[in-house]
């Protein structure tokens, strides 16, 4: 088992911006994938970005061009920057890792992103 923590959610005026961090157990180059999802309550978890090992990075069509997902190697971290934030980006965002052949997959608490108009 790993821990995944999120980070950096909080209320913000559309239009502003918000990075979220993920901080793992151990080091983030031991998953295969680190990705951001997002939840709203009666919808199904939805995949926002990923990060593969090698660096290579997938966007949702609804968020490419305004958020970008990032390795901080320093700190041991995936970050998630947001930007241009719209109202319909409110949800809890979620952090998750992927391991292994058989694809082990865990997931953070969650963080809660809330974006007024």
């Amino acid at each position: 088992q790993v821990q995944l923590v999120e980070s950096g959610g909080g209320l913000v005026q559309a239009g502003g911006s918000l990075r979220l961090s993920c901080a793992a157990s151990g080091s983030i180059f031991s998953f295969d994938v680190m990705s951001w999802h997002r939840q709203v309550p009666g919808k199904e978890r939805e995949l926002v970005a990923l990060i593969s090992r090698d660096g290579s990075t997938n966007y949702a069509d609804f968020v490419k061009g305004r958020f970008t997902i990032s390795r901080d190697n320093a700190k041991n971290t995936v970050n998630l920057q947001m930007n241009s934030l719209k109202p319909e980006d409110t949800a809890v965002y979620y952090c998750r890792a992927i391991r292994g052949l058989a694809g082990l997959v865990d997931w953070g608490q969650g963080t809660q992103v809330t974006v007024s108009s």
